[in-house]
């Protein structure tokens, strides 16, 4: 995931503390005291029960390709404290640039139900490494669980119904937009909107079609009666362009007329609506 968005590394993805705690533990001769770093929640999200697991498989990429380059250490050499002095000294920046990560990592796998105070993530090592990979994994599994765990509740609401996920145009940038797109997956969404995360990840994609192709047309009948003639597998209306309710009736109407030419045969579903009209659909 991550060498497909990114060129590694990213061993700079981390709050600066971590570093001058690193930079300490290494300047006071205890950067190779073993260390054990939980990561865990206090409380389940949204007043619920549970979370749902995610982010591993980005974590676990992340530790793999985990190393400083020389733009890094420059970087580094370059920051400078309150009294203008380097921040850190280059025998420390020289030992972070040839570190290679020793730590052992147990945790959850993704999907997994998940309780307040449990470890949902367990890493052992020198602590500097360990201090050093707290910011990023905390980034990594908060995010996607938080995502994970409102699917699975949004699809536990829908009982039996598909759930979509079309989250890309809020999302929080492009890497919040695909990592959420995987999450809300793996939390039980059945398809995402986000075309590059279905082919990063295998997700089924599907989507519908904006208020500009409604309004790019002299009525939203006639917007309605184009899509269908275009996509008549794959229709999904758009109904609350204008007035919900009558957008509802429209579709319905474009329902019936696919079902009087026969269409409707190719068709798993018609049309998904915001509101349902009983009396308009029969």
């Amino acid at each position: 995931m991550l060498k497909k968005l990114y060129q590694p590394p990213l061993a700079l993805l981390t709050d600066l503390y971590q570093l001058t705690m690193a930079y300490g533990y290494w300047k006071l001769g205890r950067a190779n005291q073993q260390a054990v770093f939980h990561l865990f929640f206090r409380k389940p999200p949204f007043k619920g029960g549970y979370a749902i697991t995610a982010g591993l498989q980005q974590a676990i990429e992340y530790l793999q390709a985990y190393r400083l380059d020389d733009s890094d250490v420059s970087y580094l050499a370059e920051l400078a404290g309150n009294d203008g002095q380097p921040l850190f000294e280059q025998a420390f920046l020289d030992d972070l640039r040839n570190m290679r990560l020793s730590v052992d990592v147990d945790a959850m796998p993704e999907g997994t139900v998940a309780f307040g105070q449990e470890p949902l993530l367990r890493v052992q090592g020198p602590i500097w490494q360990c201090q050093l990979l707290e910011t990023p994994l905390l980034n990594m599994i908060n995010f996607q669980t938080l995502i994970a765990t409102k699917a699975s509740r949004i699809r536990a609401a829908a009982d039996d119904d598909p759930v979509l996920e079309f989250g890309l145009r809020r999302a929080q940038g492009i890497d919040g937009a695909i990592s959420a797109s995987r999450a809300a997956y793996i939390g039980g969404c059945s398809a995402t909107s986000n075309v590059l995360a279905g082919k990063l990840f295998g997700i089924p994609v599907k989507g519908t079609h904006a208020h500009s192709w409604v309004m790019s047309f002299d009525s939203e009948l006639e917007s309605f009666e184009r899509y269908a003639e275009v996509m008549p597998n794959n229709c999904v209306f758009l109904v609350d362009t204008y007035d919900t309710l009558e957008g509802v009736r429209q579709a319905c109407q474009i329902g019936k007329n696919l079902r009087n030419r026969g269409d409707s045969s190719r068709l798993r579903r018609l049309s998904i609506f915001e509101h349902r009209s009983p009396e308009d659909s029969r």
